[in-house]
C-alpha cells in the first residue's frame, strides 16, 4: 500500500478512462488517484496561460504561440515560442472574478469526484482511495520567462494566490477533505532553487494551512518538460532535498508525501542529498519509473541514502501522445513488481 505516486496527468480521451485504465490495476499500491488531467488541463501550466491570464484585462499578451500551418496553437512548441504577458501600466494589483472557479481546478475537481465516487461505491476502486487533484504551485504560475518583469510577477502571483485560495475552499466545499488529497505541482520552484533562489520559493507554501488536516497533501518537484525532459538536468539532488525539507518545515501543517524526481543515473555522487532529507513522516516517492532497465540500479543506489520510500514517474504524462500510455501502464506495473520484490 502507498508504494506509488501518480504525478497527475494521463493523457486518455476522458476521466472514466483514467480510472479505469490506471486506477483500477494501480490503485492496490495507491493513496491516491488523479483524474488525469484530461483535457487542456493535460498542458498544465500552458492552460492556465491561454486561459486565464490571456483574457484578463489588466495583462497584455506579447508572445504566443506560433500557429501550425496558419491554424492557431495554444500550446507552446518549445521554451522558445512560449506564452508572455505584462501587467499593464498604472495597475497596482490583479484579482480574478468568479472566486473559487476562475482558475478550473475546482471545477474540474467536483466533476471528476462525482464519478470518481460513483466507482468507489461501486467497487471499481477500493474505498480508502482518496481523490487526488495537482495544481500547479504559485511560483510556476507567473514564472520570470512568463512576466519578465520583476513587478509583473510579484502583482499576478499575488492574484493567482488569492484565486487559488478561493479555489481551495471551492473544492473543499464539494469534496469532503476525508475523500481528497492536494498536491502542488512545483517545477519553476525547483528550477529558481538551482539557481540559488532557494528562500524565494518558500513563503507560497503557506497557503497549505487552508488545506484541513483531514486531508493529504503533497508536493510534486520537477525538473520540466517543455521541449523535452529534463528541461534541467542538475548534478545532484542537493537543492531538491533542501526544498523538500523547506516545504515541509513551513506547510503549517502535515505533509503527506514528497515527490522528488530523479534522473537516469546511478552514481552516488547524485543520490548523496538523499541522506539530509528530513521527511517528517512525508512518505518519500522518487520519480525513478522510467527507463526501465535501469530502474533497479538507480534504487539501489538511492536506498543507500534513504532506506525507505515509494516510486513514481518523473512527471505527468501530458506532453507525451496518449499512444504511450499502454506502455506507461506496465512500466508502472513492473516497478511494483521490481519494488516489491525486494521488500
Amino acid at each position: 500500500m502507498n508504494e506509488l505516486l501518480l504525478v497527475g496527468s494521463i493523457p486518455l480521451e476522458t476521466v472514466a478512462a483514467v480510472f479505469e485504465t490506471f486506477g483500477r490495476p494501480l490503485a492496490p499500491h495507491l493513496a491516491a488517484l488523479p483524474d488525469g488531467e484530461i483535457g487542456f488541463r493535460r498542458h498544465w501550466i500552458s492552460r492556465v496561460h491561454f486561459q486565464v491570464f490571456a483574457i484578463h484585462p489588466d495583462i497584455e499578451v506579447i508572445q504566443q504561440p506560433r500557429p501550425d500551418g496558419g491554424v492557431e496553437r495554444l500550446i507552446p512548441h518549445d521554451v522558445s515560442d512560449s506564452w508572455r504577458f505584462r501587467v499593464r501600466g498604472g495597475v497596482r494589483a490583479i484579482r480574478f472574478g468568479e472566486p473559487g472557479w476562475r482558475l478550473g481546478f475546482a471545477r474540474d475537481a467536483v466533476s471528476s469526484y462525482a464519478l470518481f465516487s460513483a466507482l468507489k461505491d461501486k467497487g471499481v476502486l477500493p474505498p480508502q482511495l482518496r481523490f487526488q487533484v495537482s495544481i500547479p504551485m504559485v511560483n510556476s504560475a507567473a514564472p520570470p520567462r512568463i512576466f519578465a518583469a520583476e513587478e509583473d510577477c510579484r502583482l499576478v502571483r499575488a492574484g493567482y494566490a488569492e484565486a487559488l485560495s478561493a479555489e481551495l475552499d471551492k473544492i473543499l466545499e464539494h469534496i469532503p477533505a476525508r475523500e481528497l488529497a492536494i498536491q502542488w505541482d512545483c517545477s519553476t520552484e525547483l528550477q529558481e532553487a538551482y539557481r540559488g533562489a532557494l528562500d524565494a520559493q518558500v513563503p507560497q507554501v503557506s497557503i497549505s494551512r487552508n488545506i484541513p488536516q483531514e486531508a493529504a497533501l503533497g508536493f510534486h518537484l520537477c525538473f520540466g518538460t517543455l521541449g523535452g525532459w529534463p528541461r534541467f538536468a542538475p548534478d545532484d539532488l542537493g537543492q531538491a532535498v533542501a526544498l523538500a525539507n523547506a516545504y515541509i518545515e513551513t506547510a503549517g501543517r502535515r505533509v503527506d508525501w514528497m515527490h522528488i524526481p530523479v534522473l537516469d543515473r546511478h552514481d552516488d555522487a547524485f543520490y548523496a542529498p538523499l541522506a539530509k532529507l528530513r521527511p517528517q513522516g512525508a512518505r518519500v516517492y522518487l520519480g525513478a519509473v522510467h527507463n526501465m532497465e535501469r530502474f533497479s540500479e538507480r534504487l539501489r543506489t538511492a536506498r543507500k541514502y534513504l532506506p525507505e520510500f515509494g516510486v513514481a514517474a518523473y512527471c505527468g504524462f501530458g506532453r507525451m501522445p496518449s499512444a504511450e500510455m499502454p506502455r506507461v501502464l506496465q512500466e508502472h506495473i513492473r516497478a511494483m513488481e521490481l519494488l516489491l520484490a525486494v521488500r
